[in-house]
């Protein structure tokens, strides 16, 4: 394995294990709707990089040009706030396990698509990564999914689309970055998170109004609401998109794409952590066979 190829796997790692606990945020607020956590993490978001951007703007801002700008504009609603609504409302009425099935799809979408426009490396290799990491994902969320009775009704329906519009929009996000990152040398790693986080809360701001409900809550749920959206501001968002954006550049689609396993077999451990539990025989089969699916796709890479 090359000295990149191992720097870009533990950076992955990294933002995988906190990205992963975005899906807790919905739980411990649940006094609040999936556009006003996603509006509330993102104009923090927005706030913290305009903080960061500020001191750097003349040696930022002079490398924009118009497109740049509707770049950022596009990927910043592509893969922050769209993406955050649709999760957190697919959460919030199908529940974790029909989410992490569906939204855990992502690796194989985006090791697909790296493959099409790529073509580094021949499928049939890809292949036996792409069916553990299925299988993996299926161990891991068929216990709860198939544990339960859903009955189907309009709220469950609108739940199962927004997974399904977050799977879509996280991984047009992914391609597409990937893409303009290589295209916009011009910009460092930090960089380029740092406008995606400005533009980003420029976006939640004008979300505001529509976020306003002017309903009454306890202060322990505003707390709660503020801890969770400022963790997901500085950490989620604007941690995790710089070493995200360096990985990028030093992975191959395919291989980054798989990456995003992780932040499932992260999340599965918080939500034991959160239950107070320990993991039944197919969650550590799931837990193993991730490993094995990022394992096998590091090695086609070497």
């Amino acid at each position: 394995m090359s000295a990149n190829t191992r720097k870009g796997f533990l950076l992955g790692l990294a933002a995988t294990a906190i990205w992963g606990s975005v899906v807790m945020v919905p739980l411990l607020v649940p006094e609040f709707s999936p556009l006003q956590i996603s509006v509330g993490r993102y104009l923090l978001y927005g706030l913290v990089s305009l903080i960061w951007l500020l001191p750097r703007r003349r040696r930022i801002l002079p490398k924009t040009t118009p497109q740049v700008w509707l770049v950022l504009g596009w990927l910043s609603l592509l893969g922050n706030i769209l993406f955050y609504t649709l999760l957190t409302t697919a959460v919030t009425r199908v529940g974790a396990a029909m989410t992490a099935l569906i939204v855990g799809l992502t690796p194989v979408s985006i090791s697909v698509a790296g493959y099409l426009k790529e073509r580094n490396l021949p499928l049939s290799r890809l292949a036996p990564a792409l069916v553990l990491g299925c299988l993996g994902i299926l161990c891991t969320t068929a216990p709860a999914l198939f544990g339960q009775d859903l009955a189907f009704g309009a709220d469950q329906w609108l739940g199962l689309l927004g997974a399904l519009g977050a799977l879509v929009s996280w991984s047009a996000y992914a391609v597409a970055n990937s893409g303009w990152l290589a295209r916009f040398k011009q910009f460092s790693d930090s960089e380029w998170s740092l406008l995606l986080g400005f533009v980003t809360g420029l976006e939640a701001l004008l979300l505001l109004p529509l976020a306003l409900d002017g309903q009454s809550r306890e202060v322990g749920a505003w707390l709660r609401f503020a801890l969770g959206c400022g963790w997901n501001a500085v950490f989620a968002s604007l941690v995790c998109n710089a070493l995200w954006n360096r990985m990028s550049r030093l992975l191959p689609l395919t291989l980054s794409g798989q990456m995003i396993l992780f932040e499932t077999l992260f999340a599965l451990i918080y939500c034991f952590i959160w239950e107070a539990r320990w993991p039944g025989p197919s969650e550590l089969l799931a837990a193993v066979l991730l490993g094995i699916s990022v394992g096998r796709c590091v090695a086609v890479h070497r």
